[in-house]
């Protein structure tokens, strides 16, 4: 029984029902992966994450039983990643926006130093990716960046392929598992192109471990389930995520989703990583607050701050703007790369 990684909330443990066909027969997802990206017995495959999360674990596991080879991290490390990629030979990869981002943050002179020539296919998920940053990676790698979204509850599956990412830049690709719905507060299903809460139909089935409750709050009135991501779709089916429900920050009223601004404040060039979230106002509820990594802690000061603050102004109609930016010298992000964004927000909330 795997467990989610805890960023929204504490662990659950996910559930199926038992199989009913014999050991060793092929699952569903291993068809899946192995049909969508290509693994089989010609795969070097590089995990820069470890195997407790749900995506390595599955992704490391389909290989292995397609007759691939693996190659698993200790720890990421952006130099490091690059240097596995020449060393081994690696063919395939899975990845985080975040390692992404902490790659292309490398001198030029690092990240040109290594041979990438035997990818063939590098596939990532777990966080929607900035599209800006997608397209400084298909410049470097060329057109081999899959990508997908799914849960550790594995309810549906959504992915895209490089070409048709650049057709629809920050889709999370059709459903490849199960039928995709997005549905209002009250889990009735939204005309195509609102946004609401992200449903799956006629995917597989699943409960959190010794929760009832928390499994009937993943329902709707017809049986579909959701995770509590927000985004929508369009005429062909192609899912654009906005935000976890749980990060969106209500101010004066408005809708603010933090994914946005974080992308934004990602592109400039001072800045390693960055968590958006709501903080408490008098006179809006809510307020918009940065909490700012820079890949030099010495530069923190107020002249930074208002750099940050004018180049959000510059690209942010002004309601979505921070009011405010702090500095962190290390977010707590998960070793998967998953930001534990309620850690940043309690020390701002009252307990």
């Amino acid at each position: 029984m795997l467990y989610s990684s805890g960023t929204t909330g504490k662990p659950k443990g996910v559930k199926w029902p038992m199989p009913s066909t014999p050991v060793g027969t092929p699952t569903l997802l291993v068809d899946l992966l192995g049909a969508l990206f290509d693994y089989g017995r010609h795969s070097r495959y590089l995990s820069p994450a470890p195997l407790y999360h749900a995506a390595p674990l599955r992704h490391c596991m389909s290989v292995i039983k397609l007759g691939g080879s693996v190659f698993v991290m200790g720890h990421f490390d952006a130099e490091a990643a690059l240097q596995l990629i020449e060393q081994h030979r690696i063919t395939h990869s899975q990845w985080v926006p975040t390692m992404f981002v902490r790659m292309l943050k490398l001198p030029d002179a690092v990240r040109t130093r290594f041979d990438l020539s035997s990818m063939t296919m590098a596939v990532h998920a777990a966080a929607p990716c900035p599209v800006a940053i997608k397209q400084r990676m298909l410049a470097w790698w060329g057109p081999i960046i899959h990508e997908y979204y799914a849960g550790t509850e594995n309810n549906g599956f959504c992915a895209i392929t490089p070409q048709e990412w650049l057709a629809y830049p920050g889709s999370v690709g059709r459903a490849s598992l199960g039928v995709l719905h997005v549905c209002d507060e009250d889990g009735l299903e939204l005309a195509v192109g609102e946004t609401g809460l992200v449903y799956f139909s006629e995917g597989p089935e699943f409960t959190y471990h010794n929760d009832p409750e928390r499994t009937a709050q993943t329902r709707n009135s017809l049986g579909w389930s959701t995770l509590g991501d927000i985004g929508k779709v369009d005429h062909q089916g192609y899912l654009t995520l906005v935000d976890r429900r749980a990060f969106m920050i209500i101010s004066g009223g408005v809708n603010i989703y933090p994914q946005e601004i974080e992308a934004i404040l990602i592109g400039h060039p001072a800045v390693a990583d960055v968590a958006v979230i709501g903080v408490p106002s008098d006179d809006f509820g809510e307020d918009v607050k940065a909490v700012v990594q820079l890949l030099v802690e010495t530069d923190a000061g107020p002249a930074l701050v208002a750099e940050l603050l004018a180049y959000c102004t510059a690209h942010l109609a002004g309601y979505k703007c921070p009011k405010s930016i702090d500095f962190d010298p290390a977010l707590p992000r998960h070793p998967t790369g998953k930001l534990y964004k309620q850690l940043v927000r309690a020390r701002y909330w009252p307990s």
